[in-house]
């Protein structure tokens, strides 16, 4: 009996021997998970932290090459002022595309002709001239001759100037000779020389010149038509530079009207929006503002009205995103006060900002024809008399 019990206390007390196989094998399998999960003698947690670091090191690569390119950009500007004057014309910025600038008709302008001019040798000008809306249905079919002839007919003449970028066939520009010409007026507008299908190299000089050839090309066909001077944006700063130009030789336009217009290029530069983060750059007015100078560019509206000899109605949007409203309204009080509109209507006409016109929608402003019915009624009246 004794012998029995040893026997079974020996049963339950055997020492481990050789593991089974098969635990063996699910053993191995968990030790060698774990070994691949983790490099070996690396803790747990460490592989989440490690990526969190590999994030943030390309982010913080990526400021610093972004930190290099802000620094860079003024340094280049200022070596390299062709850029500047890029910018400041953006006559290589071509809107809308694809269209060809000898159809007239191709943007709903069936009653304008295509024309090219030559201000000066190697120098050639795209111009469109609309004729009024009651001449519509004579316009079919005509050619030059025909346009250049009814600028003497008994109808006033808009020289209108754009702004940059784009061309004559842009669409917020083609809408404001539809509205013009719907009240009654010729419409001839052009491309400066390097913009749309214009030939030459932009310059201040070069566009107020192209302006002037324009000019006296009308005049020399509109009789005693009055002639009337429209400028948008960068093209206010070549109507002043027109009309001081031709008040100084005594053959003034019958009216200026000034859309958006700004003091001068360098107040302009300083507020208009892709300067916002410049604008407190140090050394800003040397990098940016001295180089447009330097390059010959000025656009000085507020110089220019104190030598201007004719009526001059200012256009302005309060919520004008591109040339700050009080630029306009600083233009203005510049002009009110000046001795050479002595004689002279000056008048400002702001549009409230729930109207939403911005920088190029005035047109659609269902007053604007009551307004110029009413000045330009009144300029004719003075120039009469």
């Amino acid at each position: 009996m004794r012998k029995r019990n040893e026997s079974v206390t020996l049963e339950h007390e055997r020492p481990a021997g050789p593991p089974e196989p098969g635990c063996s094998l699910r053993r191995g399998l968990r030790l060698a998970g774990a070994a691949s999960a983790r490099p070996p003698g690396e803790p747990a947690m460490k592989r989440p932290l490690g990526r969190r670091y590999g994030l943030w090191f390309r982010l913080r690569k990526l400021l610093i090459w972004l930190l290099g390119i802000y620094i860079a950009i003024p340094f280049l500007v200022k070596l390299c002022p062709a850029i500047q004057v890029k910018l400041v014309f953006l006559n290589f910025v071509r809107v809308p595309y694809f269209i060809d600038l000898k159809r007239p008709q191709d943007q709903g302008l069936n009653h304008t002709y295509n024309y090219y001019l030559q201000p000066e040798e190697d120098v050639s000008i795209g111009v469109w001239h609309t004729v009024p809306a009651a001449l519509w249905k004579d316009a079919q079919s005509k050619g030059q001759p025909w346009y250049e002839d009814t600028l003497g007919s008994n109808h006033p003449v808009i020289l209108y100037l754009h702004g940059n970028a784009g061309t004559r066939g842009g669409d917020h520009r083609v809408e404001l000779y539809k509205v013009l010409s719907s009240l009654g007026y010729h419409v001839v507008t052009f491309d400066y020389r390097g913009w749309g299908d214009s030939v030459g190299t932009p310059s201040e000089r070069g566009m107020t010149y192209d302006a002037l050839h324009v000019f006296d090309w009308i005049k020399a066909r509109s009789g005693d038509n009055p002639v009337y001077i429209w400028g948008h944006s960068l093209g206010t700063g070549v109507a002043t530079n027109l009309v001081r130009r031709l008040c100084e030789r005594e053959t003034p336009p019958d009216a200026l009207i000034l859309e958006s217009p700004f003091t001068n290029i360098r107040e302009e530069a300083k507020s208009h929006p892709f300067s916002v983060i410049y604008r407190y750059f140090p050394g800003f007015d040397w990098f940016f503002l001295d180089t447009i100078t330097m390059s010959g560019i000025k656009f000085a509206n507020d110089e220019n009205v104190k030598y201007i000899s004719c009526s001059l109605l200012i256009l302005h949007a309060e919520d004008d995103p591109v040339v700050p409203f009080h630029l306009g309204k600083k233009l203005y009080n510049i002009a009110a006060p000046s001795r050479s509109f002595r004689d002279y209507k000056v008048q400002f006409v702001p549009f409230h900002r729930d109207l939403g016109y911005r920088h190029k929608y005035i047109y659609r402003s269902p007053e604007l024809p009551r307004i110029l019915r009413e000045f330009l009624g009144k300029s004719e009246h003075a120039h009469h008399h």
